[in-house]
């Protein structure tokens, strides 16, 4: 895993924490000195890892990306440095990891109050998704889905009601993402929708409404119709909720640990372990 300028206690500790669980070999993108030294101040070992040297954080998130193009690395870590100077080089095309995919986000999350893992997409990249940005950002769910062993996950498509209203476009796109599954263009999972978040989660909220639903009530993936809304979704779970929250970027060749500086190291490293998870399911060609 190339590890794009772990300059920061917590981005510099997660990644020696995987290794040290056997979950990633870490390549540490930074200055050489630098690295050293906030390892040698937190008391962090180094060990025998690799560390490649660059000058600022534009050239860490090129040398990873180029890292991950040539096949030294199959997967991505943000460190201390800003989401977009990463993702710029993972999105440009002479970077070599765009694939045909729309690029979307997934948290993975184990919520106290609910019985499953449930995957939240997109709460990070896609601010006002269209409906063939959708259907990606289903498909990358669904891929995630698979890689952490749930066969044929159910895909709730999330608005603020679970009738079709024209004047409400999430509605409208759900209806439609559903019937591209009818026609096999989004395969792999069952999905239903709109659907509103009380009988998406709750099955005696759905029966209450008289929706006969395979999705209704039992989620494995809640698609938010937004950013806006996946944000607040995820953050409300964390903060009411006490879930725990673990993400990847998918729909680039490699997956992408997109770290926040309010990310604790455990969930830096859960994310390491769902990266790690979805790498060999691509090593497989699944």
């Amino acid at each position: 895993m190339a590890v794009a300028w772990p300059l920061s206690p917590d981005a510099l500790a997660a990644p020696l924490e995987a290794a040290r669980l056997g979950l990633i070999e870490p390549v540490l993108i930074g200055p050489t000195g630098a690295i050293t030294a906030l390892a040698r101040e937190h008391r962090l070992a180094l060990g025998r890892h690799r560390i490649v040297e660059a000058a600022d954080p534009q050239q860490a998130a090129t040398t990873a990306v180029r890292m991950a193009g040539a096949g030294e690395a199959r997967a991505l870590m943000k460190g201390s440095l800003h989401t977009d100077e990463l993702m710029s080089a993972v999105v440009a095309r002479e970077g070599g990891l765009r694939t045909s995919r729309r690029i979307s986000h997934v948290f993975a999350m184990g919520v106290p109050t609910h019985d499953r893992l449930l995957l939240v997409t997109d709460a990070a990249v896609n601010i006002a998704p269209d409906l063939e940005a959708k259907a990606d950002i289903v498909r990358n769910a669904i891929d995630l889905a698979h890689a952490l062993g749930i066969g044929r996950p159910r895909v709730a498509l999330l608005a603020a009601v679970e009738t079709v209203n024209p004047r409400m476009a999430a509605t409208v796109d759900a209806a439609a993402l559903c019937k591209m599954a009818d026609r096999g263009q989004i395969t792999g999972g069952v999905l239903d929708g709109p659907l509103a978040f009380d009988n998406a989660l709750s099955a005696e909220a759905a029966r209450t409404k008289g929706i006969r639903s395979e999705v209704a009530g039992r989620p494995d993936i809640l698609v938010a119709p937004g950013l806006e809304a996946g944000n607040i979704l995820y953050k409300q779970l964390v903060h009411f909720c006490g879930a725990f929250a673990a993400g990847l970027v998918l729909g680039a060749r490699v997956p992408v640990i997109l770290t926040s500086r309010a990310d604790s190291r455990a969930s830096r490293v859960a994310s390491c372990a769902i990266a790690q998870l979805f790498a060999q399911r691509a090593a497989r060609g699944c």
